[in-house]
């Protein structure tokens, strides 16, 4: 377990003795290398058997840490937590990952059946008030304890589970939340399924010259194994995962199927019918509030943000509101410009959401000469990825070495042992790139088993999932600039998961304060764009050569064109989601007003949507709930970060290089995360880094 909530995805802990003769490989030790879980053995009929087993002993466990007649102790009370529900960490790891990645009816009943029972679990454990007494008297007497740092912080996050759990609160309060957290779970999990429900059933095939029109073949041979991968040979089809329709907006000269695809794409979780989310949503936030005031908060921000960087939505709103109006400036800029490139190439209509990719890829290569389709061949995914790994080699001396004898969940996915500078192993690194119906929609990055050094020296084992577009047969895959990013951001979630070096679970890799969780990974993404970093690993998909100077340096002019577009896009999400869990009374709400309202208030260009509308929201329905800002909140971070490296005049530097392994991307939560930043940088960052660096100040022209 963890200190806020059960685990249920993330750590797959030490062995069991749980019984082989079960004949659940989920429940006899794995022996496979870095205990890898037995992918090629496990069936989905092993699932509820393992995850009931986890539960009873997790319970037992549990029993007597609460029933232990001895006084409490660190070891006694928080190092047993720390050690308890290893069978239940393991086997949910397993269960949880599969289910976003390589799902099926099957495993949707199941996820529906346990994620109620997963919630109830766990406020049993937090609501247990003898455990709670015990905690609560270490936390009392810490002073006197000699803890470490890292165990001061470990007591203190215990602590804040059981309270957020409603240790302190009377009986019927107590039932009130365990009954919100089971009804929350079941509708979370539905969500989810509903939008990934809508985005299978959505499939536009394109028959014939006419349909493909302005598709450059980089698109069109992505859409033709679409197509192939669903049985339609020889034709073409773009789906809703980002990867296969941002690129059909950005080229298709067909506006009328732009529009469809467009449409489709932002009505996902609102199409009506049993997928529909709107009604979901409205029962979700007025749990969360109701959760609050039970709590003794305003309201579910309040809730939420207590223990974060911002601490209040107030300072959250601050935030977002100045960077805001520059970046709504600059989008309005950007607006008559393509306008009037509509007008210019003798288009009669006003500029609508589904045309802004198409004419600003236009402009964007009249203005710059810089062409996606131009990009795209320098951009093999094989070669994005030994990029990524020979930055953190030369950061963090870590390096790369594919194994092709670990069971894994799907032929697609890739393994690597990782080892340190000196050869010691650090962990495993799993790579799930394409996108296909079973899959979420999206790019994360999840774990295995978690790093820890209290049961052992227990290294983890990371995932970094995608949803790429294939190339055709024969041929690799292709990544735009976005893409490239994607895979570079997740990464940096990954090296925070396999570079961490920390004692407690509940500590380990990205288990940090939401508003900091981004920094690692938005930080990573700044070596992509550096010219030494593309020249050697940008190479033509046919001709082997670098990708050119002059390319280099159109890029580079390019870099903040349509910054605009991307920050509004984001901070539209950002202000609907913290207004939403203001609310006092989420009951009745009508979901389409309330973010047509707030865009409204804001001033938001009806030329551009939201980049996650509300009803397929899947980040606030999450871990992100009233947390969507944490990427801008990290951004400020992430911007002064690297220029530490460019002031420095190398991008490498190695003692820059281990201020931030030392600081950031071992440390976990062991410190709290400004006293980690200022350890790493010498102070604070300010938003100038971050206007700067998203080109927002000056105009557009």
């Amino acid at each position: 377990m963890t200190s806020e909530n059960a685990k249920t995805s993330t750590s797959a802990g030490g062995e069991t003795a749980a019984g082989p003769a079960s004949g659940n490989p989920l429940l006899a030790p794995w022996q496979t290398p870095f205990e890898m879980p037995p992918f090629d053995r496990v069936r989905v009929e092993h699932f509820l058997t393992a995850i009931e087993q986890g539960f009873a002993e997790n319970l037992q466990e549990i029993a007597a840490i609460a029933g232990d007649p001895a006084p409490p102790t660190f070891a006694n009370t928080i190092d047993a937590l720390e050690k308890a529900g290893q069978t239940l960490d393991r086997v949910s790891a397993v269960f949880f990952n599969l289910a976003g990645t390589d799902s099926s009816p099957e495993i949707q009943a199941i996820e529906r059946e346990v994620s109620p029972r997963y919630a109830k679990h766990s406020m049993s454990i937090y609501q247990n008030a003898a455990l709670f007494a015990r905690v609560d008297a270490l936390m009392q007497d810490r002073e006197r304890l000699g803890l470490t740092l890292e165990q001061a912080r470990v007591l203190e996050r215990y602590h804040r589970g059981f309270v957020k759990a409603g240790a302190k609160l009377d009986e019927a309060a107590k039932a009130r939340l365990a009954a919100i957290a089971e009804r929350t779970a079941t509708l979370g999990t539905k969500f989810s399924q509903n939008v990934l429900a809508d985005e299978q059933s959505f499939l536009l095939v394109l028959s014939g010259e006419e349909d493909l029109a302005g598709l450059p073949n980089s698109v069109r041979a992505a859409a033709a194994q679409t197509a192939a991968d669903r049985n339609l040979e020889g034709r073409h089809a773009v789906t809703l995962s980002r990867s296969s329709i941002e690129p059909f907006l950005q080229y298709s000269s067909r506006r009328d199927l732009r529009e469809k695809a467009f449409k489709a794409w932002i009505q996902r979780g609102a199409k009506g019918g049993e997928t529909d989310n709107r009604a979901i949503v409205c029962e979700i936030l007025g749990l969360r509030s109701e959760r609050a005031h039970l709590l003794g908060f305003k309201t579910a921000a309040d809730a939420t943000l207590e223990f974060s960087m911002a601490k209040t939505p107030e300072a959250v709103r601050k935030l977002l509101t100045e960077v805001w109006g520059p970046a709504r400036t600059r989008a309005l800029e950007e607006r008559d410009i393509l306008q009037k490139a509509v007008q210019e190439e003798g288009g009669n209509f006003k500029l609508a959401a589904w045309d802004w990719r198409y004419y600003a890829e236009k402009v964007r290569k009249a203005r710059f000469n810089v062409d996606e389709a131009e990009i795209k061949p320098y951009l093999q995914l094989d070669n994005v990825v030994a990029a990524a790994f020979d930055v953190a080699n030369k950061l963090f001396g870590v390096t790369f070495t594919e194994r092709k004898d670990l069971p894994v969940y799907h032929p697609e996915v890739r393994a690597f042992e990782v080892a340190a500078r000196d050869g010691t192993p650090v962990g495993l690194f799993l790579g799930d790139y394409f996108a296909r119906p079973s899959k979420r929609s999206g790019a994360w990055m999840s774990g295995w088993r978690e790093q820890q050094k209290l049961a052992g020296n227990i290294r983890p084992i990371v995932v970094n999932v995608m949803n790429f577009a294939k190339g055709a047969p024969g041929e690799p895959a292709l990544l735009s600039m976005d893409d490239a990013r994607t895979l570079f951001h997740e990464f940096g979630h990954g090296l925070h998961g396999l570079l961490s070096n920390v004692t407690y679970p509940a500590l380990s890799g990205t288990s940090v304060e939401r508003d900091f969780v981004e920094l690692p990974s938005q930080l990573y993404e700044h070596w992509l764009s550096q010219p030494e970093v593309l020249r050697r690993f940008g190479r033509h998909c046919k001709t082997g050569e670098p990708v050119p100077a002059s390319l280099l340096d159109r890029i580079k002019a390019a870099r903040n064109f349509n910054q605009g577009f991307a920050t509004v896009e984001y901070l539209a999400a950002a202000i609907v989601d913290i207004d939403l869990h203001v609310l006092q009374d989420a009951s009745g709400l009508d979901v389409d007003r309330f973010e047509a309202e707030t865009l409204a208030r804001i001033g938001m260009p009806e030329e551009i949507a939201m980049r996650h509308r509300i009803p397929h929201f899947q980040h606030i329905i999450g871990g992100y709930a009233a947390g969507y800002y944490s990427y801008m909140w990290s951004e400020v971070m992430d911007a002064d970060a690297f220029s530490a490296f460019e002031e420095n005049g190398d991008i490498f530097d190695p003692e820059i290089a281990k201020r931030l392994h030392d600081f950031i991307y071992s440390a976990g939560g062991s410190q709290d995360p400004a006293d980690a930043y200022v350890a790493f940088r010498g102070r604070l960052p300010t938003t100038d880094a971050l206007l700067e660096k998203r080109g927002l100040q000056g105009n557009a022209a």
